[in-house]
């Protein structure tokens, strides 16, 4: 009972990480510099803790590892733009379109084609990503515009976790997660200044939430419990995350849904589920990684 309640309050946690990021008042590529930075430090602590190694590992690994900080900061950058131009529930979907791209590596790297499930998750994430898009662009061109930010992030998200699996295996999740954030930090405020957006914030509060919740909260729990479960229960848990990101967006931000909306969102949901429960082991998520 203690693992499952940990495995939804993970995605509880990583769904409230984009309403801080609207609250936060440095830029949003900011906010994601600082919801990394504040957690290194615990990073740090929780490696050792769990004793894995923060050096040592392979070049070969190193490299990888690199690579993956670079494209997790260009993911959270290109995601926090887009929550800041998009709803909430299609922020949080889109973010999590890299489910259907890993589900797809995994079919070419086997090299074959896909299954009954896997056609239904590619086609019911394909069709309703297509009514989401096409609503925001009846909306207005700046909402169609967060909502491509967002599934570019779940895109570049999809190169972070096929170049960071040797490091997990290598360095161990928290370990993994401290280099990650470390690499990271020189991208994403390199990109904040690009941007001329504000970087230091005048009220902490946002940020400092963000990053318990968005860092330490929801990926220390989802480390805990992603074990201890198939992903059928992953992928279902995983839907809580636009319920309570479409619940904030509709009560805090006056975020209102029609049907078509509706129907949108729940094929793509579909889609979600249907893409993780047909992941192959070789393509599956990291420990403690549900998306950005």
């Amino acid at each position: 009972m203690g693992q499952f309640a940990a495995l939804l309050g993970g995605n509880v946690a990583l769904a409230l990480g984009p309403m801080w990021v609207r609250l936060a008042d440095s830029g949003p590529v900011s906010a994601g510099f600082w919801r990394l930075a504040l957690a290194v430090p615990f990073f740090v602590l929780l490696a050792r803790m769990n004793r894995q190694p923060l050096t040592g590992a392979p070049r070969t690994v190193l490299w990888g590892v690199l690579a993956g900080g670079v494209f997790f900061a260009l993911d959270l950058s290109s995601w926090h733009l887009g929550i800041e131009l998009t709803r909430l529930g299609n922020a949080t979907l889109f973010g999590n379109a890299g489910s259907i791209l890993i589900a797809a590596w995994g079919l070419i790297a086997l090299r074959r084609w896909p299954h009954t499930p896997e056609w239904l998750a590619f086609g019911a994430a394909i069709v309703g990503s297509a009514v989401l898009l096409g609503r925001s662009l009846q909306i207005d061109h700046t909402t169609l515009i967060g909502d491509l930010l967002c599934l570019l992030a779940g895109f570049l998200y999809t190169f972070y976790i096929l170049l960071a699996q040797r490091g997990r295996a290598v360095l161990g999740s928290w370990a993994l997660l401290f280099w990650s954030s470390l690499i990271g930090l020189p991208v994403m405020a390199g990109f904040a200044l690009l941007l001329g957006e504000p970087f230091w914030p005048t009220n902490w509060g946002p940020v400092i939430a963000l990053s318990i919740t968005s860092q330490l909260i929801g990926q220390g729990l989802l480390v805990y419990a992603l074990r201890h479960f198939p992903p059928l229960v992953i992928s279902l848990a995983l839907l809580t995350q636009p319920t309570v990101a479409v619940a904030i967006g509709w009560i805090w931000f006056n975020e209102a849904l029609g049907p078509l909306d509706l129907l949108g969102m729940a094929l793509v949901a579909a889609g979600l589920v249907l893409a993780r429960v047909a992941e192959r082991p070789a393509a599956a998520p990291l420990e403690g990684e549900e998306g950005p």
